[in-house]
């Protein structure tokens, strides 16, 4: 990765380390975001008794660590990788992923442009770093709420290009919530009644597809940007149609699937 954080870490922070040198009591390691090493005494490398440390780590592994403690005269980093759980882990190594998915549309850029990478990348990064922790975010930031690049003091030609490359490579976030439709009318004109009910849901918002199934069944769906507004959106959906069935005498019930 191009990404580089100045200074040392903080305690308790996690850090993408990669494995350099393993000896019998300890693990030594680079710390892939601020070019610093660091050390991992056997005691920390997983609970109960280790026999031998190369069962739980390589030589050129990639890990994820928290900082125990920092010796600034010494420069010297204590690490644990024991006391990472693997929700902290996943959630690191996906911040890793997305990093590394910023600066491959850095790359493209700079090649579009033809521009040396290393140096556009740090043209880039000091702009976007004086306003967020990373690259990533910035980046989606454009996508969820169209960020213009250049409020950052980042070139018009370069933000036009940088945003149609972050537009295309990356997607806005998005969930997912569903449930079953059944729906009965024993009316003359069951059909268009049903059909009038689920185009009343459908309507409430662009959000809303919904499915036949067969058999007075339906699945309706909402894809939302957070579960929120998902769960608003299909509140109103079924309201509104739970409504009018009453109206038209429709037995009309909806079971929401497990998230």
């Amino acid at each position: 990765m191009l990404f580089r954080r100045s200074g040392f870490p903080e305690e308790g922070e996690l850090v993408f380390c990669t494995v350099t040198q393993i000896q019998f009591h300890s693990v030594f390691v680079n710390l892939d975001d601020y070019d610093k090493s660091g050390m991992i005494h056997i005691s920390e490398i997983s609970p109960g008794r280790i026999r031998n440390i190369r069962d739980y780590v390589k030589p050129d592994k990639k890990i994820v660590c928290v900082v125990l403690r920092i010796h600034h005269d010494k420069g010297h980093i204590d690490l644990s990788l024991r006391r990472v759980n693997e929700g902290q882990r996943r959630k690191k190594v996906e911040e890793v992923k997305q990093e590394q998915k910023a600066e491959k549309i850095i790359e493209i850029v700079a090649a579009e442009l033809k521009q040396p990478l290393k140096q556009f990348y740090k043209e880039i990064a000091s702009h976007i770093l004086e306003e967020y922790e990373m690259i990533y975010p910035a980046f989606f930031e454009v996508v969820e709420n169209d960020l213009s690049l250049e409020t950052l003091g980042i070139e018009k030609k370069i933000a036009d290009t940088l945003t149609k490359q972050i537009k295309d490579k990356i997607k806005p976030k998005r969930v997912e919530i569903s449930g079953k439709i059944s729906i009965v009318s024993y009316d003359e004109d069951g059909l268009e009644l049903i059909k009038n009910i689920l185009l009343s849901a459908l309507k409430v918002h662009e959000a809303i597809k919904i499915k036949y199934e067969g058999g007075g069944k339906f699945e309706l769906s909402v894809i939302a940007p957070d579960y929120k507004e998902a769960e608003k959106i299909l509140k109103a959906s079924i309201d509104t149609a739970t409504s009018l069935a009453d109206k038209q005498n429709v037995e009309f019930a909806f079971k929401r699937h497990d998230k």
